[in-house]
């Protein structure tokens, strides 16, 4: 498996409150992880978010005895919610931070994800599908028929998210299974990268790219140069 990954803090912002992580070795029973988080929160307080809950996450996957793989993620997730809300309590610094979280994990042909918020993960082969579902204000209005999928792009709402880590005390995550195929790419990031640069765009500079590497560092330039608005938080993998 080629796996890479890297953030940037963007044009825009004097913080960088992405954090990535990703290891084509184990974790505890899991052969691999993959984990994109984009904090929130005042000074100091949405980069601790976001960081905090992947060790949290990674902590509670190492040392979890579970075998089943959703069991596993979603008491993780919901343990790293449990942590970010006491830490929050108990350091004003900290009050009202939290995070989106997306991460999976490939055993076998079967890929596992689950996400909260609205960091994605894609699949990119033939073209480029987005198999998470953001939880934000925007894409409910979607749903609903509220506004076309074209015009949510654009929306002056289009930051406000429904879910996310820290937000209350019990948090509600969206689990997933995919099998994967010969030539399929992950591509998971933060709403740095999906914002600035078009699905379209994105499954060409990854399909014209000569490895992961390559692909990532090419994403977040062309973010960059698009605008840079946030941080840019990017995993690229071919299993």
């Amino acid at each position: 498996m080629r796996v890479y990954s890297a953030t940037d803090v963007g044009q825009k912002r004097k913080m960088n409150q992405d954090y990535v992580f990703a290891t084509a070795d184990p974790v505890g029973n899991l052969p691999n992880l993959f984990v994109v988080a984009d904090g929130m929160g005042g000074h100091q307080a949405g980069d601790y978010a976001s960081k905090y809950t992947v060790e949290v996450l990674k902590r509670e996957l190492e040392n979890t005895s579970e075998q089943d793989v959703e069991r596993a993620l979603v008491s993780a997730i919901k343990t790293a919610n449990r942590e970010i809300i006491k830490k929050a309590s108990e350091d004003p610094h900290l009050k009202g931070m939290g995070t989106t979280v997306v991460l999976a994990t490939i055993v076998n042909q079967m890929m596992y994800f689950a996400n909260v918020g609205d960091s994605r993960l894609y699949l990119i082969n033939q073209g480029i599908v987005q198999l998470t579902k953001d939880h934000s204000l925007v894409e409910e209005m979607v749903r609903l028929g509220g506004i076309k999928p074209e015009e949510a792009k654009h929306h002056p709402d289009k930051n406000i998210i429904t879910r996310a880590i820290g937000a209350k005390d019990s948090v509600e995550v969206d689990f997933y299974e995919h099998r994967l195929k010969r030539g399929d790419i992950i591509l998971m990031c933060t709403d740095g990268l999906s914002n600035m640069v078009e699905d379209e765009e994105i499954f060409q500079i990854v399909r014209s790219s000569r490895d992961v590497v390559e692909a990532v560092e090419q994403l977040i330039e062309r973010a960059n140069s698009n605008g840079g608005k946030d941080n840019i938080g990017v995993i690229v993998a071919e299993p």
